[in-house]
C-alpha cells in the first residue's frame, strides 16, 4: 500500500521542482530548455506559466581606463563610479502535450530559453563599455518520447527539435567629442537578428510505482550563421569613414549545448527528494564580431563586437516535495550555479532557495506558485588575456554579494 502512495501522492511533484527554483543563472541563462511536461501522466495537458525575475547586481568602484577620446570615449572618471547594472525580466512558458497508444508521448511548447538585459544608462564612468545591452530568444519546439516496459519500469526514448529565433542590441558611447562639438550624443548602436534549427536527445528510467525516475536529455547548439543587422553611428559623425552612417554588418555565434541529468524518488508516502546537474557549454561565447557587409573595410577585431569571454556553466539543484492533502503539495529546493565570467563581466556564482506550492480544485486543474531568493556572490571585472585577445581594458569594477528574487505561477489542464 505506501509504494502506491509514492505514485499517487508525489509524481507531480517534480514539476514543482523546476518552479521551486528560478534563478538567475550565467551566462545568457533564464528559462532554459524544460521538457518536465512531457513526463505529465495525463493523456492529454496544456500548461501556460510565467516567471519574474529581480536581480539586482549593483557596481561599484567603477573606473574608466581608457580615457582616449578617439578610442575610449573619452575621459569618464568624473560621472559616477556607481551604477545599477542588470533589469527586471520576464520568462514566459506554453506548452500542449499528448499521450498515443500509452507508449507514445509528444509535446510542443514556446519558450525563451536565453537573454540577457543590463542597463546601468549613460550617467556612469563606464559607459564607453555599455549603456545598455539586451539579447532575446524565442524558441518554439517539438519533442517525443516512446516507452516500453523494461524490468520493474519502463524505458522511454526522447527525441525532438526545436527552432530559435534570436534579436538584440547595444549601445554604448564611442566618443564624447561630439559633445564637445555639439553635433551628436556620441553614442553608437548595434541591432542584430537571426535563427537556426536545433535537436533533443535522451533517455529516461521509471518506475511509477515509486515514483521514481531518471533522465538525461541532450540539447544541441543553435548556429547563427547570418547573425546580421545594422551599426548606427549616425550620433557619431567623428568616427572615420562610418562616422554619421547606418552600416550593415553580419557576424556568427553558437547558442550552446548542454546536457542535464536529473532524479526523481519517492523516500516515504507522500514525501519525494529529487534533483538535478546540468553543463551548459557556454565557453563557446567569447567574442563575437561584426563586419560591414557593404563593401566597406572591415576594422581589425570588427567594426564592433560582444565581448562575453564565457566560460562553461554547471548547475546543480536538489530539494524535497510533500503532498499534504488530496488538493495541496509543496517543494523546497536549493540551486548552486557556477558563474560564467572569468575575470572581465559580472556573471558570478549564484546560490537560490526556492519554495514551491500545488493547488488542484479538481482532477483536471492544477494551479502552481513559486517564489525564490538567492545570492549573487562578489567579485571584480577587469582587463583579461585569454588566446591573445584582450577583454575588458576599457573599464573596471567590483560588485559586492548582491540579491536576486523571482516568483512564478502557471495554470496547468489536464484532459
Amino acid at each position: 500500500m505506501a509504494s502506491r502512495m509514492f505514485s499517487k501522492g508525489v509524481t507531480s511533484l517534480v514539476f514543482l521542482s523546476s518552479l521551486a527554483s528560478p534563478s538567475f543563472a550565467g551566462g545568457l541563462e533564464r528559462g532554459g530548455y524544460n521538457i518536465d511536461q512531457l513526463f505529465d501522466t495525463s493523456p492529454f495537458s496544456f500548461q501556460s506559466g510565467v516567471t519574474y525575475v529581480t536581480p539586482q547586481r549593483k557596481l561599484k568602484d567603477v573606473r574608466d581606463t581608457n580615457t582616449s577620446i578617439f578610442t575610449g570615449g573619452g575621459n569618464l572618471n568624473s560621472r559616477p563610479d556607481t551604477a545599477d547594472d542588470t533589469s527586471n525580466y520576464t520568462i514566459p512558458y506554453i506548452g500542449f502535450k499528448a499521450g498515443f497508444a500509452d507508449t507514445i508521448d509528444c509535446l510542443v511548447d514556446y519558450s525563451e530559453p536565453f537573454g540577457g538585459h543590463t542597463n546601468p544608462g549613460l550617467n556612469w564612468a563606464g559607459a564607453n563599455n555599455n549603456i545598455e545591452t539586451e539579447i532575446k530568444t524565442r524558441n518554439y519546439g517539438g519533442t517525443c518520447s516512446y516507452r516500453f516496459d523494461v524490468g520493474p519500469g519502463q524505458l522511454r526514448f526522447i527525441g525532438g527539435a526545436f527552432y530559435q529565433e534570436v534579436e538584440g542590441f547595444k549601445e554604448r558611447l564611442v566618443s564624447t567629442l561630439p559633445l564637445l562639438l555639439g553635433n551628436g550624443t556620441g553614442v553608437g548602436r548595434l541591432d542584430i537578428d537571426d535563427s537556426g534549427w536545433g535537436w533533443r536527445a535522451g533517455l529516461a528510467y521509471e518506475i511509477p510505482e515509486y515514483a521514481m525516475r531518471a533522465s538525461l536529455v541532450y540539447n544541441s547548439r543553435v548556429k547563427y550563421d547570418d547573425l546580421s543587422g545594422t551599426v548606427d553611428l549616425r550620433q557619431v559623425p567623428v568616427v572615420p569613414l562610418y562616422g554619421g552612417l547606418v552600416t550593415p554588418v553580419s557576424g556568427s555565434a553558437e547558442a550552446p549545448d548542454s546536457l542535464e541529468l536529473k532524479l526523481q524518488s519517492g523516500i516515504a508516502p507522500d514525501w519525494l527528494a529529487f534533483g538535478s546537474v546540468k553543463w551548459t557549454n557556454w565557453s563557446v561565447l567569447q567574442s563575437v564580431t561584426f563586419c560591414p557587409t557593404n563593401g566597406l573595410p572591415c576594422p581589425a577585431g570588427g567594426l564592433t563586437s560582444l565581448d562575453l569571454l564565457y566560460r562553461d556553466g554547471w548547475t546543480i539543484s536538489g530539494g524535497v516535495g510533500h503532498k499534504f492533502n488530496e488538493q495541496w503539495a509543496g517543494a523546497v529546493s536549493l540551486t548552486w550555479d557556477r558563474g560564467t565570467s572569468q575575470g572581465y563581466g559580472a556573471q558570478t556564482d549564484s546560490w537560490t532557495l526556492g519554495l514551491g506550492g500545488a493547488y488542484t480544485p479538481t482532477e483536471h486543474i492544477e494551479w502552481r506558485f513559486a517564489g525564490a531568493v538567492g545570492v549573487l556572490t562578489s567579485g571584480s571585472s577587469g582587463a583579461v588575456t585569454r588566446n591573445g585577445v584582450t577583454y575588458g581594458d576599457d573599464v573596471s569594477y567590483s560588485f559586492d554579494d548582491d540579491l536576486v528574487a523571482a516568483l512564478s505561477t502557471s495554470i496547468k489542464i489536464k484532459f
